[in-house]
Parts: C-alpha cells; sequence; structure tokens
C-alpha cells in the first residue's frame, strides 16, 4: 500500500483509475451495441420504402389516331327574326288594350283600341258624299245618252251634245273620287284596332289606356318579336378564322351550327347560317355572322347569350389525351409516355384545341404509345412505373400521394 508523501494516509490512485476505465470501456461496447441495432432497424424500414420509390404507380393510356369535327366556338345573342315596332297608324284616345304583355301572339291578333267614334261619323259622311256623286253621275249618263240622240237628228248643236258627255266624264271622276274617300275613311276606321303585324312575343306597352295618341314620331304602342324562326348573332375572329377549312364563312357555308344554353344544356337542332358579312370588321378584326334556329317552343328569347358552336369538317389522324397529361417546359409541352421496359420518357408533342376535357395532340405521339395520365410530379426521364388502367381503384389512390 502506497502512503501520502506528507500524510500517512494510504493512497488508491491507481485502483480507482483502473476502475473508471472499465467502466467507461463497459458504457461504450453498449452504445456501440445500441447504435448497430439502430441502423439496422433504419435500414430494414428504409428498405420498402426504397423498393416502393423505385416504382412509381400510374394511370397509362394506350392511344390511337381518331377523327375529330373542326370545331370553332364564340359568344352569341338571341335576337327576333322580326323586331316590329307597333304604332298607332290614327289619332285618338286609346281606350283598352286587348292583349297581356309578355305574351306569344299570332298575326293579326288585336292589341289595342282607339276610339272609333269620330271615324265611323267620318265613314258615314264619305258614304252620303258617296251617294251624292253616284246619282249625280246617274243623271249626266241618262242626259248624254238623250242628247247623243238628238245630234243624230240634227235637233240640237253638237256643242250641247259635246258638253253632255263633257259633264258625264267630269261626274264619273267625281264619282271615283267620293269612292277613294269611302275607301280611306274605312281604312282609317280599321287602324283604330291596333293589330299585331307578325307572330311572336309581345313587348311592354307603351301607352296605358286613356292616353291620347298620334300618328306622328311618339306613336310607338309596343314591339313585337318573331321567335319562330329565330336569329343568333356572332361574330369570329380572324384567328379563328383560320382554324376552318373556307378561311371565311359565307351565307350557305356547309357548316352545323349548335348552343349551348346558359346553364349548359345543349339546345335541341341545329341552325344555318343566313348571313354572312362580306369584309372583315377593320376595327375589332372580326367578321359578323347570324345563325337562323328553329324555335317552336320559344326555349330562346330575344336578348339571351348563348355559346355558339361551328362544325366545319373533320381533321384526321390526331390524338386525344387528358388535360392533365400535358405538361408545360421552356421549350414547349410535352407528356411523359412509357417504353417497353415500362420506363417514363419525355415525348414533346404539338397541341391543338381542348375538346371537352382532352387536348388535341397534332404532332409527336405514335399509334399504341402509352401515354401516362396522373401522378406526374413523382416521374423522371427513366423512371420506373407501374401502369394501372384508367378506372383502377389504384390509379385514384395514387393521384392523391401526390404532394
Amino acid at each position: 500500500m502506497l502512503k501520502h508523501p506528507n500524510t500517512d494516509m494510504p493512497c488508491f490512485r491507481g485502483a480507482l483509475t483502473s476502475g473508471r476505465r472499465g467502466a467507461l470501456a463497459l458504457c461504450c461496447a453498449a452504445l456501440a451495441l445500441a447504435l448497430t441495432g439502430c441502423n439496422q432497424e433504419k435500414s430494414e424500414a428504409a428498405s420498402p420504402a426504397k423498393t416502393a420509390m423505385a416504382s412509381v404507380p400510374a394511370t397509362v393510356l394506350q392511344v390511337a389516331p381518331q377523327r375529330v369535327p373542326i370545331t370553332v366556338e364564340a359568344v352569341g345573342q338571341v335576337e327576333g327574326s322580326r323586331e316590329v315596332e307597333v304604332r298607332a297608324r290614327v289619332a285618338g284616345i286609346l281606350v283598352k288594350r286587348v292583349y297581356n304583355e309578355g305574351e306569344v301572339v299570332r298575326a293579326n291578333t288585336p292589341l289595342f283600341k282607339i276610339d272609333p267614334a269620330p271615324y265611323e261619323i267620318a265613314l258615314a259622311q264619305a258614304r252620303a258624299q258617296l251617294a251624292q256623286e253616284q246619282a249625280r253621275s246617274e243623271q249626266s249618263k241618262r242626259e248624254s245618252a238623250r242628247l247623243k240622240l238628238l245630234a243624230e237628228q240634227k235637233a240640237i248643236s253638237q256643242k250641247e251634245y259635246d258638253d253632255a258627255a263633257s259633264n258625264l266624264k267630269l261626274a264619273n271622276a267625281m264619282l271615283q273620287a267620293a269612292e277613294a274617300r269611302v275607301r280611306d275613311a274605312e281604312l282609317n276606321l280599321s287602324y283604330t284596332n291596333v293589330t299585331a303585324p307578325v307572330a311572336g312575343v309581345s313587348g311592354r306597352a307603351a301607352r296605358s289606356e286613356g292616353s291620347l295618341v298620334s300618328a306622328g314620331a311618339d306613336s310607338l304602342l309596343t314591339t313585337v318579336n318573331q321567335v319562330d324562326p329565330i336569329w343568333v348573332r356572332f361574330s369570329l375572329s380572324e384567328s379563328d378564322l383560320a382554324k376552318l377549312p373556307e378561311r371565311r364563312l359565307v351565307r350557305g357555308s356547309a357548316v352545323e351550327v349548335l348552343l349551348s344554353m346558359p346553364d349548359g344544356t345543349r339546345y335541341p337542332g341545329k341552325g344555318r347560317l343566313n348571313f354572312a358579312a362580306t369584309q372583315i370588321d377593320p376595327k375589332l378584326g372580326t367578321q359578323q355572322l347570324r345563325a337562323e334556329f328553329d324555335n317552336a317552343k320559344v326555349q330562346l328569347l330575344p336578348g339571351q347569350f348563348v355559346r355558339v358552336q361551328l362544325v366545319a369538317g373533320v381533321r384526321e389522324n390526331v390524338f386525344l389525351v387528358p388535360q392533365t397529361a400535358v405538361m408545360q417546359a421552356e421549350k414547349g409541352r410535352f407528356v411523359f409516355v412509357l417504353d417497353k421496359d415500362n420506363k417514363a420518357a419525355v415525348r414533346p408533342v404539338n397541341t391543338g384545341d381542348w375538346v371537352g376535357a382532352d387536348w388535341m395532340i397534332l404532332g409527336g405521339l405514335a399509334k399504341g404509345d402509352r401515354v401516362i395520365a396522373d401522378n406526374l410530379l413523382k416521374l423522371r426521364a427513366g423512371a420506373s412505373v407501374s401502369p394501372l388502367a384508367p378506372g383502377d381503384a389504384g390509379s385514384a389512390a395514387a393521384v392523391k400521394q401526390e404532394p
């Protein structure tokens, strides 16, 4: 046993140092074993993840060339094929309105009634004057016939007979004028019954009962819009016209005109072009067009906005892929396709217009190519893909996993 040089107490320095070293060695060994176990557990947990990331599940569509209609869309406004202003043709007091505003009326349906009393009196006076002229004409005719016989017998001078013949012609002229005044009075009396000039939808009454109406500029009573057939007015820009085979539309062009209602439903029946401007509007750069539709059920009303679709032929050998399958890069649009080893490859494409939820591909694809439709954010060139059929439950799960 050692002793401290300055004291008589024993010294245990060496023993303590050896004990500490042994304990430290044991702790290091235990820690090394624990770290080794953790590393093994982590490597075992990471192995399935690496295996899963090695193959990306995605929906794959095999494309084939199709025939796609050449369509152009525009916003149009409905207008009546005839928009007629109903005006008073004679002056008077408006005594009655005999139609319901906004209802569909037929041609010659009574709309308003103007006080007819003054025109009935005028007609009676015209007829009385006509009777006078008829009597005068008959008298002149008898006088001319009698004097003619006497003139042939040299019983009167020729001048007397000539005067009688002239009086007969004058009487006949006065008779014709009286007959014209009667027809004029009858016409004015008929104008007191204001009728619809065409069949269509009646408008709001501009004048109320008891108002004094005139036959001048301030004579508007209501309007009537003919809605069967009905017109839709729209215009196409020069870029839209360039998509059509004819490049410019003319009246009678062989195009189908379809309509979509404001709620998105398709209007039954097809229209036909009945007007096309002969030049491009220099201010707007558009061509004014108009189409005609049958509207027996009055589903279209003047002033309504609709979407017009023109179908002007068919485009051959094009491909349709979902819009979600087409991606944008600096050099243009591209899609991911699968090769024979189920590896993803980037394929630049030339796109056209949208067709519903699909994109028209004009170039870059070939018959039988397999296009990846979803889970695109996890893909890169050369990545392995687990192809899923469209509508597969795994396809929807794969899309939900996208960050």
